[in-house]
């Protein structure tokens, strides 16, 4: 099986030399690290569960997103038999991050163990849904950007619902309301004991600051797949130039309250109020139940940044160009938008790892 060099560019015909070109050229980071998770979730040295397996979810997750070109582009190495045993529940957890991750609870992690799915084919399962809801977002933005058609969504833009459970599942107490608060995380499967990793893999560890954290240490049972992640997400967020940092902290808040994931949104929130010094605002977003519009009482940029990151955040993307015209008005070049795109659209794979693995408290 060969897989493509630039999966991204291809599907969304970018012309090499052309301003769209330019602007992912500027972050190559970001562009070199969403291909290495692809490459690391779909490669053949991947073993965690077979590839007709990963084929037939990832083609599931594309086609659920309305993107065809890519649902097609899976579906060409072979599929598994969706009615497997083994493979059913995998699929109806795959629709259960696509659409309503924030309905997840430790029963979905059970029926996967009840099937035959270990710890690691779990993490390894869940980020790769993840992954494709990520890439058929960021698909979405770059054919817009580069001018060519998208699917047309239905989907309704508005704060998604949260979970308000006084409890965890361990019975710590859980945050019921966005905030800006620090919150503590914990896993519904065991986190990998730093004992465990090699020497090698606790540096990988150690070297993003990954060695205490039980979020990570759970998504290390894939460390390839982690490592690529997390260069992704640093290509993304922490590049110079471009979209000011601010500016895609909120696209991360604003994904992360489409979705209900309270945890994500207090980091994110959090670094949007220090960095733009604009608390007012955020606590304003944070605030927006659901069902209502979240960019109401913004300023105009920020409000056709967050009518945009919102529309790219719902299941099917809702995203047209109608807000990247919106988006120009502002002042938004070619780079800017992509910076924009690339940070609601990596949320999107964030939110539904820290939804569907465990779940926040209030330390």
């Amino acid at each position: 099986m060969a897989l493509r060099q630039d999966i991204l560019a291809e599907l969304a015909e970018i012309a090499p030399g052309s301003t769209l070109a330019s602007a992912r050229d500027t972050r190559d980071a970001a562009t070199l690290h969403a291909q290495g998770s692809y490459d690391a979730l779909f490669g053949a040295e991947n073993a965690d569960f077979p590839a007709d397996e990963r084929f037939i979810v990832a083609a599931k997750v594309a086609k659920w997103h309305n993107a065809n070109d890519l649902a097609a582009h899976y579906a060409s190495f072979g599929l598994a038999d969706p009615t497997s045993a083994r493979l059913s529940p995998a699929l109806d957890f795959a629709r259960l991050l696509t659409f309503s991750p924030v309905k997840a609870t430790p029963d979905a992690l059970k029926s996967l163990a009840s099937a035959g799915w270990n710890k690691q084919s779990i993490v390894t399962l869940a980020q790769l849904i993840a992954f494709v809801s990520f890439q058929s977002r960021l698909l979405v933005g770059l054919r817009l950007l580069n001018g060519k058609p998208v699917a047309a969504s239905e989907s309704t833009v508005a704060a998604g619902v949260w979970h308000t459970a006084p409890r965890t599942q361990s019975g710590k107490v859980a945050p019921v309301a966005f905030t800006q608060q620090e919150l503590g995380w914990e896993p519904w499967i065991a986190a990998k004991p730093l004992a465990e990793f090699t020497p090698d893999e606790q540096a990988i560890l150690a070297k993003f600051g990954h060695t205490d954290s039980d979020y990570f240490r759970l998504l290390g049972r894939n460390l390839p797949v982690l490592e690529q992640r997390t260069l992704t997400d640093k290509g993304i967020f922490y590049t110079p130039g471009g979209l000011p940092r601010a500016e895609r902290e909120l696209a991360a808040t604003v994904a992360s309250k489409i979705n209900g994931c309270i945890y994500c949104a207090s980091v994110h929130a959090r670094k949007t109020s220090q960095l733009s010094k604009d608390d007012n605002a955020v606590e304003a977003l944070l605030a927006v139940p659901p069902g209502k519009t979240l960019s109401e009482g913004q300023s105009a940029r920020w409000g056709a940044e967050i009518e945009s990151a919102a529309a790219l955040s719902v299941t099917p993307p809702a995203l047209t160009a109608a807000h990247l015209a919106t988006l120009d008005a502002q002042g938004l070049d070619t780079l800017q938008q992509l910076d924009l795109i690339q940070s609601a659209a990596f949320f999107a794979w964030a939110n539904r790892l820290m939804l569907t693995l465990g779940e926040p408290y209030l330390p």
